[in-house]
């Protein structure tokens, strides 16, 4: 095991040292975490450097973390030992990101799976020239003019401040303030055309942001193991349940589309009974003023409320 000393004169150490190297060191402590093995060659892939320059990043890592890694002769690689302790924080969802989609060489590499793996494909994929004008935008803190379709209105030219991408699950979303309706919504990505960035004179990103209720209220959600599920104790292992409670926090404006993205039943008398609802929302009134409308089961307690898609 690392000392604490140990552990402390590895972090000056990294503290002294380049990005680009510390970058190397993760990718060392990476592969044999998770893949059980390394060798010269992967920082060549990875990195394109040379031979030395992977040596001496290997034997830098060997100073900071002797007891992590053991040189197998027979197969030419180093392979982590049993005392192996990780000298980076390693983020669950990058971890499998890396495995399964692989870790990316540059923007016009494609990048390689690291293990045998299977995930849902995006079927909803917006084009680049869509992406780019809107990103500019949003990072820029201009407005768009673009050609939208509607659901609900059908095909218009629209004047919008975006200032947000949201991934729902199903398909990327904009939140953005219409600039003639002076209102916010939420457009989908794939139903714009011909999106320009354009200065529009009297807008401010940080009062726009500042006035959307919806997206800068975080609520905190309370969920449990379904009362149907035959087996609640599976589900508070499957969600890392505390006293057999996830607590969530969300955004106001997508409450709706969470709980719909991570099959919640949210009727009061959890009355939904299909396998994929292992969660339940223990008290609906959570949602009260939130845009909950896509919450499964979700009955809206405002008088006259009717349940609408948002997203336009």
């Amino acid at each position: 095991m690392m000392k604490h000393n140990d552990q402390e004169a590895s972090l000056l150490r990294m503290a002294d040292m380049r990005h680009k190297q510390r970058e190397r060191l993760a990718y060392i402590d990476f592969k044999l975490y998770f893949l059980g093995e390394l060798r010269r060659q992967d920082l060549l892939d990875r990195f394109e450097i040379g031979l030395a320059g992977a040596t001496r990043d290997i034997t830098e890592y060997k100073t900071m973390a002797p007891q992590n890694l053991d040189f197998d002769g027979t197969a030419k690689l180093y392979r982590p030992t049993e005392a192996f302790k990780p000298l980076f924080a390693h983020s669950p969802r990058q971890v499998f990101m890396a495995l399964s989609s692989g870790i990316g060489q540059g923007l016009d590499h494609e990048p390689m799976p690291m293990l045998r793996s299977e995930y849902p494909k995006s079927l909803n994929i917006p084009d680049v020239s869509v992406i780019a004008p809107i990103t500019r935008a949003i990072n820029q803190g201009k407005a768009v003019q673009l050609r939208y379709t509607s659901i609900n209105s059908g095909h218009s030219i629209k004047k919008l401040a975006p200032f947000a991408l949201v991934d729902i699950g199903a398909r990327w979303q904009v939140r953005a303030f219409d600039l003639e309706k002076l209102q916010y919504r939420d457009y989908v990505l794939t139903r714009m055309c011909d999106p320009e960035v354009i200065v529009e004179k009297n807008y401010d990103q940080a009062t726009v942001l500042e006035g959307d209720f919806l997206w800068n209220r975080v609520i905190e959600l309370e969920l449990v193991p379904h009362p149907n599920h035959p087996k609640p104790k599976i589900v508070e292992m499957d969600y890392g349940m505390t006293n057999a409670v996830l607590r969530v926090k969300v955004r106001a404006a997508y409450a709706g589309y969470m709980l719909r993205t991570w099959c919640v039943d949210c009727s009061k008398d959890h009355h939904i009974k299909d396998v994929d609802f292992a969660l339940w929302l223990r008290d609906p009134l959570q949602l009260y003023g939130a845009e909950a409308d896509l919450a499964p089961g979700y009955e809206d307690p405002r008088p006259g409320h009717h349940n609408l898609i948002r997203a336009m």
